[in-house]
């Protein structure tokens, strides 16, 4: 009996460790709850580092209606850094350039999109949990990376 059980249990064990390659949202957020002491975590429309949202890192527009510069290197301190300057979730660390030949490889457009898009089963949330973040500042923080990567 006990080893039928522990049998059971085993098949249990691992059809579960195979499901747990896909991330739901609520690990996702979990994720993010446990790096949020060493990364921040901005709502659109907050003041997040100084800087206002609707400006600078977030990619958006000054007060005469021209595009802002976007920073990728400030986008990357505030959205990028917890994960990529630490390994956190496999992502790769900024200046590891073994890390990030495969990933280069690739080419710049699949960069990008998997900096807009996250990636499925991995903890690589879209524009890395930041849904404030434009398309555009996610593009000059994956440059910033790739720049300081090769």
């Amino acid at each position: 009996m006990l080893t039928r059980t522990l049998v059971l249990g085993l098949s249990f064990g691992l059809a579960a460790a195979a499901q747990a390659v896909e991330l739901t949202e609520e690990q996702r957020a979990a994720i993010e709850a446990r790096i949020a002491p060493v990364g921040e975590v901005c709502l659109q429309g907050d003041n997040c580092g100084g800087v206002p949202a609707a400006m600078g890192a977030m990619g958006g527009t000054a007060g005469d209606g021209a595009m802002a510069a976007i920073d990728g290197e400030a986008t990357y301190n505030t959205a990028c850094l917890a994960c990529h300057a630490s390994g956190a979730a496999g992502a790769p660390i900024v200046g590891n350039a073994d890390a990030w030949a495969p990933r280069i490889a690739k080419g710049i457009d699949e960069l990008y999109n998997s900096g807009i898009n996250g990636i499925a089963g991995s903890g690589m949330m879209a524009k890395g949990g930041r849904s404030d973040l434009s398309d555009e500042a996610v593009m000059a923080a994956v440059d910033y990376m790739v720049e300081n990567s090769q």
